[in-house]
């Protein structure tokens, strides 16, 4: 299990948010009298593993068993399955009952689907002809805290499903969930929406407060000052970059799964041979909270630094004598050394991969497509990767780069990259590049690129970057300014109005509007950067703000919203919500699909 985020020091209570998903399943559990065998399917145990201990679970006569379409070794009479509704996770949940009934096994199975049943679920259950035999109810939880200051919704094929498959589902989702802060923390009264899905789900969470209005007198101020709503699709480019964040990086050679990354033990420098371990990353972690927004350059001279100074500290214990307080001191110091020891194990083997020649020129490659100047250089080079037979995800990620900046390849060349990924790969990936071209990621151009335009405006590519000590955002890509957090950016300094002809050339509607009876609180055309004083709450606590990413997003992203809510010119504390935190491979593995 992963170690559970402290969140004492969010901007908002988020710990109530956590109780109450836990307070929810337990209640669960009680409803079932007696020892019972508790059946999570995987995903969603990863899930929970943030929300509650499994001792907890335990306390309440639970067995735990992971779903599978294997027969349920547990000799419980009482079964309960906590699934998320996906028809496919049905079908284990029959075969585990027509496998007891064949035994003649007397079981009493309750399912309870997360965060709310669906028809197309139910209907399996009755085709199999067991529905008489299974409780149904539902688990609630749309909200799962990462960290401090970032929410997901755990929906990690929203962007695909709306894209692709005209699903549309996750968005009423999406609403549920940030109606469900409003009864927490109060209606939020500015709303900015940017993208199809996002201008749709501003106008599901009206409905929503016209149904089920959350109780707002008006003596209560907010909590949330502002909700801004961005779409995947409006910027593409951003995921596709190789992070370059120690976090960010984490997540493209390690991939951090709900808050830990799972390694083999010798990195860590544990002596069990062909183990593997677990590595909780949060803010609990001291040393990770100060290095994890950084450029990985940096992190590897400050590791440098503190290490050198932990060594000058022993030599100077061991060659001259100390008071007691200074051995206080030095006590202190050696409690920071588990942490230390684990950075610097992962940061050394980060630099295994962050040096190859074959990271290096992917990077510049990704740069030279986003300054969209040289397209035969890209062209030519992408062509290399597919004759070379580099791994499919690593050419489709630059591929999908390259038609997104060009609005598309041109009709020669999309059919020739086209035939060529097929003889490369095989012709079972067909399915995969159809997913990208319905949901306009690798497609023939049809009018005119506005990257140019776009990223000249925006001011995305920033020249002679610092990255030891930045003073803007294009620290996270090392010269690229990711266009999502720009938009943000602007949102919160001086609305956007300013940039609506921009707004215009990027996919999707927008739209801003004020809700709720705050005619009163400060708006947004009031609030510019400088007069920070109409922002604060009365209580002297920043004015929030929730960014809400429809689609993903990276945790370079996140690392630039962090940046900008430390600036001092900056009114807001930021708080981040998203359908699931991505990279460019996991983002791109939801459109892979292999026929046959």
């Amino acid at each position: 299990m992963a170690q559970i985020p402290n969140l004492d020091n969010a901007p908002v209570n988020l710990t109530s948010i956590r109780e109450q998903s836990q307070k929810e399943l337990i209640n669960i559990l009680k409803n079932v009298r007696g020892k019972k065998c508790l059946v999570i399917d995987p995903k969603l145990g990863d899930s929970l593993s943030l929300i509650i201990q499994t001792s907890i679970l335990k306390e309440h006569g639970v067995e735990l068993r992971h779903l599978s379409a294997d027969p349920i070794q547990s000799d419980c009479s009482k079964v309960v399955y906590l699934v998320r509704s996906q028809p496919n996770l049905m079908r284990s949940i029959c075969s585990n009952v027509h496998n007891d009934v064949s035994k003649g096994l007397q079981r009493e199975y309750h399912v309870y689907f997360v965060p709310r049943r669906t028809v197309v679920c139910e209907k399996v259950l009755e085709e199999e002809k067991l529905h008489h035999m299974i409780t149904i109810g539902e688990y609630p939880l749309y909200i799962v805290p990462m960290d401090e200051d970032v929410l997901s919704f755990e929906l990690d094929l929203s962007y695909k499903e709306c894209q692709v498959d005209g699903d549309t589902s996750s968005l009423w989702h999406i609403a549920k969930a940030i109606h469900k802060l409003e009864f927490s923390f109060g209606v939020i009264p500015n709303v900015r929406a940017k993208g199809k899905a996002s201008v749709r789900i501003a106008d599901i969470l009206n409905r929503m407060q016209a149904e089920e209005p959350v109780n707002s007198s008006d003596m209560v101020v907010p909590e949330i000052n502002t909700l801004i709503l961005l779409d995947r699709e409006v910027d593409m480019v951003t995921p596709l970059c190789s992070q370059l964040t120690y976090e960010g990086l984490l997540d493209e050679f390690l991939h951090i799964n709900n808050g830990s990354v799972e390694l083999d033990a010798s990195i860590m420098g544990l002596q069990q041979e062909g183990k593997k371990t677990k590595v909780p990353l949060n803010s609990s972690d001291k040393l990770f909270k100060e290095i994890r927004d950084l450029n990985f350059e940096v992190v590897v001279q400050i590791l440098r630094q503190k290490a050198t100074s932990m060594k000058q500290d022993y030599t100077e214990m061991t060659t001259t004598t100390q008071t007691v307080s200074e051995l206080k001191d030095f006590v202190k110091k050696l409690n920071s050394l588990p942490e230390m020891t684990r950075h610097i194990n992962l940061a050394q083997h980060l630099s295994t991969f962050t040096s190859k020649p074959s990271f290096l020129g992917q990077l510049d490659m990704e740069h030279t497509i986003v300054e969209a100047q040289s397209y035969d250089i890209c062209f030519d080079y992408i062509e290399e990767l597919i004759h070379k037979q580099e791994p499919l995800i690593t050419v489709l990620r630059l591929l999908i780069l390259f038609s997104v900046t060009n609005s598309g390849l041109p009709k020669k060349h999309f059919d020739y990259f086209r035939r060529e990924l097929l003889h490369s790969y095989g012709f079972e990936h067909i399915a995969t590049l159809n997913n990208l071209e319905k949901a306009g990621l690798f497609k023939k151009q049809e009018s005119k690129s506005n990257w140019l335009t776009i990223k000249r405006a925006l001011q995305l590519v920033v020249e002679d970057t610092d990255t030891a000590n930045p003073n803007d955002i294009a620290y996270v890509f090392s010269g690229y300014a990711p266009l999502s957090i720009r938009l943000v950016q602007h949102a919160i300094r001086s609305g956007w109005r300013p940039v609506e002809e921009i707004l215009k050339l990027l996919p999707g509607p927008h739209l801003e509007t004020k809700r709720g009876g705050f005619s009163n609180s400060p708006s947004f055309d009031t609030l510019s950067g400088v007069s920070t004083s109409i922002a604060k709450v009365p209580d002297g606590r920043r004015a929030l703000v929730l960014v809400v990413f429809v689609g993903g997003v990276t945790f370079a992203e996140i690392s630039a919203l962090r940046f900008l809510s430390a600036q001092e010119s900056m009114a807001y504390d930021l708080i981040i919500a998203t359908t699931k935190i991505v990279n460019g491979q996991t983002l791109v593995e939801t459109f892979m699909e292999k026929l046959g």
